[in-house]
């Protein structure tokens, strides 16, 4: 290193004196020609080449170089011996004087620094150096494309020598020829980076055999020879060529070149470029001047200038030869021969290479380009075939209004050719673009930052779900790092990990971001089908987009179930015909007039920051301005009704079908405008209700306790209806009447809604309250932990104990199976709208340790007991009594990664559910049976409900069915009877959740009992459920309604229907009128009594009947019934009514925490 400027500078002074000398002698030569050459023109030297003397100055200027570094090398070795000899020799010498050692470490420490001093300035010139060759600095990278930029022009100069010199070797004077010293000021920018790199070099001595070092070896002493010479010499200046081959570098330094696809092109394409262009000058050097030494022989045949060269170069590496151009000298005949063998490489090679990359161009990539006034979603996740056709099938339906938006696909694989097929088919609607939703470079390219919203699917069937969960929730960190203001719709397949999405500072459900969550949705359709049968159905139909067609050949049952199936749920602002309605009222003029079913109304308060859906609240409630409804209706376009209905022009119109938009401009203005300021309002808030959220984020307490603010419980979460009072975290006020301090539930207005009246609650029904304990928030039963000993169930306690109308549940799983969250399923069994005797014994059926892992999330609900042992042994199913079940329901949790046949997933509970249709039980019950509920019949009539992985396998539940293996699986017989159930149908709920996010609040609400974003942050905190005092507000948040089911010949219904020609508006309005129940379907026989012989005993669902549909007895209804304060078991429970008895009940007294009961005497 201490060699390197010294060596650097020798090596530029033997390069100078090396060109010095072949210019004298050349200019002695010249002055022996005389005038004689000067007078005869540029050929008149042709006679007498010298191109030997530019030759010789490159080999002198290496051979120099070379011997210049060995010989330093060899006299830095010489003298580092002698100075390492000296050291041992003073080494040895006795240190006698301590003056003399003090001394001696002095001098050393003079040397030492002087050398430490030299070493550093060294070692700086030669960093300084590196990082000039390197483009590490922004001088740096001007240097390198500067001398990229010169090497081309030299490269053009060289050409255009090529085209005006007629032959290789002109005399022609220096200072006449504008290409010679153009060439001669780019060579001196050459010489200082050769000296440049020399400096950086690590090894000086290999440096002289670098390419680039023999490129300016062979090019640069050459033009000052041509000064002395008064000579232009073609020469080998087309090696100026191979300074292509610092492109692909180049463009890196410059950031044009980023990924490793295009780095890869680049240096294939520069590399046989330069391979070509230097070929080419070779062959043009040769054919033009003939075979050595004479040169009197050249190429007379063909004019080889240097483009004809580098066509035949082209044409010889390719190995094809036309024959039209060829070379005549001997030296170009060898030439070419070497051509062909190394054609043969790169045509082999390199051209494959590049035509494989340049056809293998992702033609996914690009950028989205967005419509002007065109919304656009991205879809991203597990995308497959099957998961975006049911997603394009719901999203696009011809129900719905225009859909005007673009769906735009971003997965980092290329969709296989069914997949290509469904894009094509939605061309205009849908596009994909390959890359990863991890990469911000993508997510850009998709155009996330103006996109409407971001939907994040999930793979239903993937073999770990919680891995499944974590690699969607990166993908939604990643979404929210790129663009924070983007809203977030995600599928997610456990309960549990909704906590990680808490975890994400942009998250906020109050701006549109929501969780669909698979399990937890899945547990509460099965959980409310125990309570109404076919409820599941039902709702899976009203959020899934079908449309209905009459077909006179298809049976009449399925004609009616296809009808209703075609039913969807809308929202729509109400008119200012509604203004000052109660609800009743108005479900009736929807009903009567519009042909709507409105099941209930939405409302914020007058800041736009909370809001509130009551589910048939009573009559307290009325609507005002600006009120939004919900409605089932089979399109969007019926549910226009509703917001064009006006008083006087459709006062008189009894066709539904004409009320269209009229001119009353008043009606219609005012609906608007209360639209867009409340969207105007809500804008203004929003930075608001954030703050607000980060701080309840930061206070989870303050959320705990219900009591404790008025904001308690904010936007959409009042449970299931306002019923007589306010749902959580919204109360109504008393007209004309003060908030009386410490009332919390009577304690402020919300100005959407309005209270005709209420009903205090009295201190002694308090009084007689306390001892039915509720959770903090006042939803859900709750009791003190419930060890998992306790909860477990002998052989013995069940032979003492006598089960009716409880809930069994069949449950595959094993000790280490992913955990499905069975609390979604107990949470709306355990909704505090039940009195305590109304609630259904739940006892599960399985693996204990699996329970056992369970249990933690269960402990705090009332009446759950555990069976060890298998479902599929009968004498397990007849020790909990299954045949005087309520319901039983079958789950698995098992997963079906290690099969071959994903469809074999369900192969227990398929078993399952055959093993207990063909089980026989007696015929007679117990005494004290046949007083709480009529016993079921000699045949065997458990109703059971399965949870199938795989829609394929609904067709081996039913054995006595007709249906056609390839229909949906809506249309097939037990999914219409609601004895199935299949995870596929909460696909459409992502299409719901993005258009309009109310009606899944509005569904999430339905199914889970009253569940909401304040219950989950507090169930995010790990602490689960937890107690609280049975306060007036807890007690209120009680007064919601419900989801029941009542036989029609019930003592509140039968009145309604008597009467051959009963119709289903008589039932509805009746209901409605005098019990405040809101009838949403029909349960019917497929084989009515009524109609002729009963063959089958199996219901079916008919969702929101026409007003003229008849009505039979032997129906039961589905519907929305409100919470009562009588205790009269018959009344409370529409399932208990509906079989004859209060619901859930067992034989005997309970003992406290409900866990069994006991054979009474």
């Amino acid at each position: 290193m201490a060699t390197a400027t010294t060596a650097a500078s020798a090596s530029t002074k033997l390069l100078t004196t090396a060109a010095a000398a072949t210019t004298t002698a050349a200019t002695a030569a010249a002055a022996a020609n005389g005038t004689r050459s000067s007078l005869a023109g540029p050929l008149a030297c042709t006679g007498q080449r010298k191109w030997y003397i530019f030759l010789a100055s490159s080999g002198i200027v290496l051979l120099g170089g070379v011997l210049f570094v060995l010989i330093y090398r060899l006299l830095s070795h010489l003298a580092g011996k002698i100075g390492a000899g000296r050291a041992g020799a003073a080494g040895k010498q006795p240190e006698n004087k301590e003056k003399t050692d003090d001394s001696g470490d002095e001098d050393e420490a003079d040397e030492s620094t002087e050398e430490e001093v030299e070493v550093g300035w060294l070692t700086e010139a030669k960093d300084w150096a590196g990082e000039l060759i390197s483009g590490q600095t922004t001088t740096g990278r001007i240097l390198v494309v500067l001398v990229f930029l010169i090497s081309i022009a030299s490269l053009m100069v060289y050409i255009i020598d090529t085209a005006s010199m007629k032959q290789t070797e002109e005399c022609i004077r220096w200072s006449d020829s504008l290409s010679q010293q153009i060439d001669l000021a780019f060579n001196v920018i050459f010489l200082i980076y050769f000296f440049i790199r020399f400096i950086a070099a690590q090894d000086k001595l290999l440096f002289w055999f670098e390419m680039y070092s023999l490129v300016d070896i062979l090019t640069i002493p050459p033009s000052f020879v041509s000064i002395y010479l008064n000579r232009n010499w073609i020469g080998l200046r087309s090696t100026r060529a191979l300074r292509i081959l610092s492109l692909p570098d180049v463009l890196q330094y410059l950031n044009i070149l980023k990924t490793s696809t295009s780095i890869r092109l680049f240096q294939l394409m520069t590399f046989f470029a330069s391979l070509v262009l230097t070929a080419a000058g070779f062959v043009h050097l040769i054919e033009n001047s003939g075979d050595p030494p004479s040169f009197t022989n050249p190429n007379i045949s063909f004019n080889m200038t240097y483009p004809t060269c580098i066509y035949f170069v082209i044409v010889t590496m390719s190995t094809v030869g036309y024959g039209d151009i060829y070379c005549t000298t001997s030296t170009g005949r060898l030439f070419s021969a070497l051509v062909i063998m190394g054609g043969l490489a790169v045509f082999a090679n390199s051209i494959p290479e590049i035509a494989d990359i340049l056809s293998s161009r992702n033609k996914y990539g690009g950028y989205y380009r967005k419509e002007a006034g065109k919304q656009h979603i991205v879809l991203c996740g597990h995308i497959t075939y099957e998961s975006v056709a049911n997603f394009l099938g719901d999203f696009l339906h011809e129900d719905r209004e225009d859909v005007d938006v673009q769906i735009v696909i971003l997965d980092k694989h290329v969709p296989d050719l069914e997949l290509q097929g469904l894009f094509k088919r939605h061309f205009t609607q849908v596009e994909f673009f390959q890359g990863s939703v991890m990469n911000s470079k993508d997510l850009s390219r998709v155009g996330l930052e103006t996109a409407d919203a971001c939907l994040v699917l999930a793979n239903k069937y993937c073999p770990d779900p919680d891995a499944e969960d974590a690699a969607n929730i990166m993908r939604v960190i990643s979404i929210k790092n790129f663009y924070e203001r983007i809203k977030v719709i995600i599928q997610l397949m456990q309960y549990h990990n909704k906590t990680y999405l808490l975890n994400i500072p942009s998250w906020d459900w109050k701006q549109g971001d929501d969780a669909v969550c698979i399990a937890e949705l899945k547990l509460g359709f099965l959980a409310q089908s125990c309570l109404a049968f076919g409820f599941s159905t039902l709702l899976a139909n009203l959020f899934t987009m079908r449309s209905y067609k009459d077909d006179k050949a298809m049976p009449k049952w399925l004609n009616n179930y296809l009808e209703g199936a075609g039913m969807e749920m809308y929202t729509e602002y109400l008119s200012p015909a509604f203004e000052g309605l109660t609800f009743p009222m108005a479900a009736e003029l929807c009903f009567t007039r519009l042909n709507l079913l409105l099941i209930a109304v939405e409302a914020k308060n007058d800041q736009g920051t909370e809001s509130c859906i009551a589910i048939n609240p009573k009559e307290n409630i009325r609507i005002e301005q600006g009120t939004q409804g919900f409605f089932i209706a089979q399109a969007a376009e019926e549910v226009k009704k509703a917001f064009f209905f006006c008083k006087r022009c459709h006062g008189d119109v009894e066709d539904s079908r004409l009320i269209k938009k009229c001119r009353c401009k008043t009606s219609v203005a005012i609906t608007a405008k209360s639209k867009s300021q409340s969207k105007q309002k809500q804008l203004q808030q929003q930075q608001q209700k954030k703050q607000q959220h980060q701080q309840q984020a930061a206070n989870p307490r303050s959320r705990n306790h219900p009591g404790q603010g008025q904001n308690s419980l904010p936007v959409a979460t009042g449970g299931l209806g306002d019923g007589g009072g306010a749902s959580p975290g919204r109360h109504l006020q008393l007209p004309g009447s003060a908030p009386e301090p410490g009332d919390i539930s009577h304690s402020s207005r919300h100005g959407k809604l309005s209270v005709a009246h209420t009903n205090p609650i009295s201190l002694q029904k308090l009084h007689d309250q306390m001892d039915r304990k509720f959770d903090s928030t006042g939803m859900f039963h709750w009791c003190p932990d419930v060890n998992f000993e306790d909860a477990i169930l002998d052989r013995e306690q069940v032979t003492a104990t006598v089960y009716s109308n409880h809930i069994v549940v069949c449950l595959f799983a094993d000790a280490g199976s992913p955990l499905i969250g069975l609390r979604n399923f107990v949470m709306p069994l355990r909704a505090s709208n039940f009195h305590y005797h109304d609630l259904k014994h739940v006892i599960f059926v399985g693996n204990a340790d699996y329970m056992r892992r369970e249990w933690k999330t269960l402990m705090n609900f009332p009446k759950l007991s555990i069976f060890p042992g298998s479902p599929l042994n009968r004498s397990n199913l007849r020790a909990v009594n299954i045949n005087l079940a309520e319901i039983c329901v079958v789950l698995s949790s098992k997963q079906a990664s290690n099969l071959d046949d994903p469809t074999l997933a369900d192969k227990e509970a398929i078993l399952c559910s055959l093993n207990i249709k063909a089980m026989k039980f007696d015929t007679e019950a117990p005494p004290t049976q046949q007083v709480a509920t009529t016993p079921p019949s000699s045949n065997n009539n458990v109703r059971i409900l399965t949870e199938l992985s795989m829609d394929d396998n609904v067709q081996f539940l039913e054995q006595d069915d007709d249906d056609d293996p390839d229909i949906e699986l809506y249309m097939t017989q037990p999914f219409a009877c609601g004895t199935s159930f299949a995870i596929s149908v909460l696909d459409s709920l992502m299409s719901t959740a993005y258009f309009n996010e109310n009606a899944l609040t509005l569904i999430r609400t339905l199914i889970t009992g009253g569940a909401t974003p304040e219950l989950e942050q507090i169930l995010a905190e790990g602490a689960g459920i937890r107690g609280g005092f049975s306060t007036p507000e807890s007690l209120a948040n009680r007064d919601r309604s419900r989801v029941s089911q009542l036989a029609v010949d019930d003592e509140r219904l039968r009145e309604f229907v008597t009467g051959a020609g009963a119709v289903y508006s008589d039932l509805f309005l009746g209901a409605l009128h005098r019990y405040g129940i809101l009838c949403i379907g029909l349960y019917r026989l497929l084989t009515p009594p009524e109609e002729g012989k009963q063959t089958l005993k199996k219901r079916y669902i008919i969702t929101n009947p026409p007003a003229k549909f008849p009505v039979l007895m032997s129906d039961r209804v589905v519907c929305l019934q409100r919470f009562t304060n009588q205790h009269e078991g018959r009344h409370s429970h529409g399932s208990g009514a509906a079989s004859g008895g209060p619901g859930g009940s067992s034989i005997g007294r309970p003992p406290p925490g409900g866990l069994q009961h006991q054979r009474s005497a």
